[in-house]
């Protein structure tokens, strides 16, 4: 359940480290069905007790036999025990897999440049960027007034985590008189973080300490009052906006904005001219923003346009007015230009960027003489630059035909210098600055693979699968060009997540190599509930029209099986979060097409949880999935809930990750599911069920350590695709 910003771990196998180049077959190469290490399999897994405990709603009544794991305290000495001895359970069947796990992390953590650096940015009179170094975990945040002058140390992160098992900064936002910085730390992996404030002149910490904040601060230009948002400690929404001066108490701190729609979220953040502050009010159908001058912190906030049922916008400021990212009258949206002084008339609103029904507008970027628009066409994404002054249009130029790319770090107004990740699914990420007048651009930095990887050997496509409905889904795969037989003997790793209409473009994730250079396709599969295809795709992938995004990732694995990219008998699925709602319900639909199937941190049981306001997030979500107090919604949501619809067959090998500290989907959840499919599924398959006792949604806090999880998860893979290291 829940965003996760899905931390597919960067790293992976570096072409020329040991991998044969061989072209025949990996089926070739090994016996796919006799993995050449046996697992401790005659171990006992661990049984749990069952208590009943009756649900009834709208006629139907529902007997959750685990309903006694869940533990908000997470204090419960069973539970705990529980989870250890699962734990304890994985390491035991997969002694054998040691060296391999092992193996593996060397190979993931030796892609991450141990000294390395962020292309610096430039605001408001310094360079800012972070620096890793050797072994450490964490970054070091640092400044400096010029690129050749001794950098300022803000924070270090390895000194401040020690004596954590959990560390992690949420951000920080410095003072516009340069002197103050405002930080926040979480070190509990709950989301919920601390906000201190550090004098930069004297490096002392001042006495203000904000507490159960969502991580972000603001300062107003006074360099005197903060704002920042509060979060329920027992929901986890931010939904009280608070004025904290500078020397007062936590106490004394001004209510400046409640929300009391429990469905919507609440975040802020400042306008790059830093005029105005943003209070923005999220909800998965509407949308609306608040503003308060910057310049007049003390002063009333004003709203920018009223929130209306289907109504989304999102802003950027200009000193002339506001361009408008918008919907209104425009299902795939649009740019408007909004008056200072008139931003709640629409009539007033001039048109930049017109509808077009079949181009999906994204995200914008404001300049002082230029608009750039990240927009899709069938799934393929270009950035467009209008120049505000000729009112010329271009198309920013790429190397790819299928990449992902977004707007990086662009605080500057006066300037005509874009700067934007890049990636493809052969090209690792780049940091590239263009110059929207000419179109040149520069590579500022490349991450480093090794020094012997090599993009020409691999290739990716995009490919079009029919959907059971007839509808046409997209699947960007990616492969080594020697590897690759298109024969159906290629081992097939399948991804999606398919919700809140987040768009997994086909990035560069070093870590899938490990699996692409043993023979393995990747496949992205682009199915709908996310918005790859426009507005459109994710409303018939969300509610009431949820199941179709199940049944696309099940069509695209059977199309794949028939076009011979994958051998059927060697098919791994892997999803996360709501993408591990999918995994459950994909293995309940047909469990039969896939070999393995990794779940992280899977939202699994949807009704109890969306009947449940006091579970962290659960009303924010009723317009994604629907809230039980209504009866077609509540009969929908347990047609294909994966805790309610196990059942007595054959499921495939399995591996089910949780944080026992998980802010978003509940560590509760997966443990009751590998509890239930442990008492009813009729196979012999492997029910692994891994639980990071210090962690939350995100999995470890430091670079490296989160590898861990990585190694035993394509461990687990490629012992069961019959792929030696």
């Amino acid at each position: 359940m829940k965003y996760l910003w899905i931390a597919l771990a960067a790293g992976g196998l570096m072409s020329g480290c040991g991998v044969e180049n061989k072209s025949d077959s990996v089926k070739q190469e090994v016996d796919k069905t006799i993995p050449s290490v046996m697992l401790n399999t005659n171990v006992n897994a661990p049984v749990a007790k069952k208590v009943p405990h009756e649900m009834s709603a709208h006629g139907v009544t529902r007997n959750d036999n685990y309903y006694w794991m869940r533990d908000d305290s997470r204090t419960d000495k069973e539970i705990l025990a529980h989870l250890e001895q699962e734990n304890s359970y994985v390491e035991t069947v997969l002694a054998p897999l040691k060296e391999t796990r092992e193996a593996l992390y060397e190979e993931l953590v030796s892609r991450i440049e141990k000294d390395d650096s962020t292309v610096p940015v430039f605001d408001n009179g310094y360079w800012y960027y972070t620096r890793y170094s050797g072994e450490n975990e964490y970054p070091v945040y640092l400044r400096k007034s010029s690129l050749d002058a001794e950098p300022q140390v803000l924070l270090d992160a390895n000194l401040m985590s020690e004596g954590h098992d959990y560390f992690s900064i949420g951000s920080y936002a410095v003072s516009s008189n340069n002197r103050l910085m405002a930080y926040s730390e979480d070190t509990l992996s709950r989301r919920i973080y601390t906000v201190y404030v550090k004098n930069l002149e004297s490096g002392e910490k001042l006495s203000d300490v904000l507490e159960g904040t969502s991580g972000s601060a603001i300062w107003a230009n006074d360099n005197e009052h903060l704002f920042y948002v509060k979060k329920d400690p027992q929901t986890l929404l931010g939904y009280q906006v608070y004025r904290h001066k500078l020397g007062t108490s936590q106490e004394d701190d001004v209510l400046v904005y409640e929300e009391s729609d429990p469905t919507f979220y609440t975040y802020i953040s400042k306008s790059k001219d830093d005029s105005v502050i943003y209070i923005y009010h999220s909800n998965t159908d509407k949308t609306g923003v608040t503003l308060i001058d910057a310049d007049n912190p003390t002063s009333d906030s004003e709203i920018f346009l009223p929130i209306k049922d289907g109504q989304e916008y999102s802003l950027a400021k200009a000193s002339d007015g506001y361009y408008v990212l918008t919907n209104i009258d425009a299902k795939n949206f649009k740019v408007m230009k909004a008056p200072l002084n008139a931003t709640a008339d629409v009539s007033k609103w001039q048109e930049i960027v017109p509808h077009r029904p079949d181009v999906f507008l994204q995200s914008i970027e404001v300049m002082k003489n230029h608009l750039v628009v990240k927009e899709k066409e069938n799934g393929m994404l270009r950035m467009v630059v209008h120049n505000l002054t000729s009112n010329e249009e271009k198309i920013i130029p790429t190397q790819d035909p299928i990449y992902g790319a977004y707007f990086n770090a662009n605080p500057e107004m006066d300037t005509n210098t874009l700067r934007i990740y890049y990636s493809s699914l052969t090209t690792p990420g780049s940091i590239i600055d263009i110059n929207l007048d000419t179109l040149e651009s520069e590579v500022m930095k490349q991450t480093r693979v090794s020094d012997t990887f090599d993009s020409s050997a691999y290739a990716s496509e995009r490919v079009m699968i029919e959907a059971r409905d007839g509808t046409q889904v997209p699947v960007s795969l990616v492969y080594r060009k020697d590897k690759i037989n298109k024969d159906g003997t290629n081992p097939l790793y399948q991804y999606a997540y398919g919700s809140y209409g987040a768009t997994i473009d086909p990035t560069f994730r070093s870590s899938w190599l490990s699996l692409i250079d043993r023979g393995f396709v990747v496949a992205i599969a682009h199915i709908r509930g996310g918005q790859m295809l426009g507005r459109e795709w994710y409303e018939d992938g969300k509610m009431h029209q949820k199941m179709n995004t199940f049944t696309d990732f099940v069509d695209v694995t059977k199309g794949l099986v028939a076009q011979q990219y994958a051998d059927k008998e060697r098919v791994f699925a892997m999803g996360g979060s709501a993408g591990g709602l999918l995994m459950g319900a994909v293995v309940n639909m047909a469990p039969e097409l896939y070999q393995g199937v990794s779940a992280h941190v899977p939202f699994v049981d949807v009704v109890t949880t969306m009947s449940d306001a006091s579970i962290p997030l659960t009303t924010g979500e009723y317009t994604e999935w629907g809230n039980p107090a209504n009866k077609a919604e509540f009969e929908y949501m347990l047609s294909y809930s994966p805790y309610d619809q196990v059942e007595a067959k054959d499921y495939p090998h399995m591996l089910v990750t949780t944080g026992l500290h998980d802010s978003q989907v509940q560590y509760f959840e997966p443990m009751k599911w590998v509890a239930k499919l442990r008492e009813n599924k009729t196979d012999d398959n492997l029910l692994l069920f891994k639980t990071d006792m210090e962690a939350g949604h995100g999995g470890a806090s430091g670079r490296f350590k989160r590898f861990e999880s990585t190694a035993l998860e394509y461990a687990f893979v490629l012992h069961l695709a019959g792929v030696p290291l």
